[in-house]
């Protein structure tokens, strides 16, 4: 069970990573706007907002990253916590999408998570 949760974490944090770029890096580009369903001009007044919370997805990646590397449980656990509630209120505020994006793989690999423990 705990390359599962290894592997799951792996990818919750990948997300993110993806996550990041699109936000910091890619957020007027036609791929980011069609995956967050946004108008040029509408990306173009928020890029910088949208470099903020990328950098936050970026805090995901890295606390994820951190914990798998370093082997450390409760960093791992702190990580997907984080990912889970940031999801469910995204979902909740912005786009039901983000359960399935977020919240489902931070779920998943925590259950995991926990049972490889």
């Amino acid at each position: 069970m705990t390359i599962v949760a290894d592997i799951l974490v792996g990818l919750v944090a990948l997300i993110h990573l993806y996550i990041l770029v699109l936000e910091m890096f890619l957020w007027t580009s036609p791929r980011a706007r069609a995956g967050f369903g946004t108008t040029k001009e509408f990306a173009e007044e928020t890029k910088t907002l949208a470099a903020n919370q990328g950098l936050y997805n970026g805090f995901l990646a890295l606390a994820l990253a951190w914990g798998l590397i370093a082997g450390e449980f409760q960093l791992q656990l702190y990580g997907l916590v984080c990912v889970i509630i940031a999801g469910l209120y995204g979902a909740a505020t912005a786009s039901k999408r983000i359960l399935f994006v977020q919240v489902v793989p931070g779920a998943l690999a925590l259950v995991a998570l926990l049972l490889a423990r």
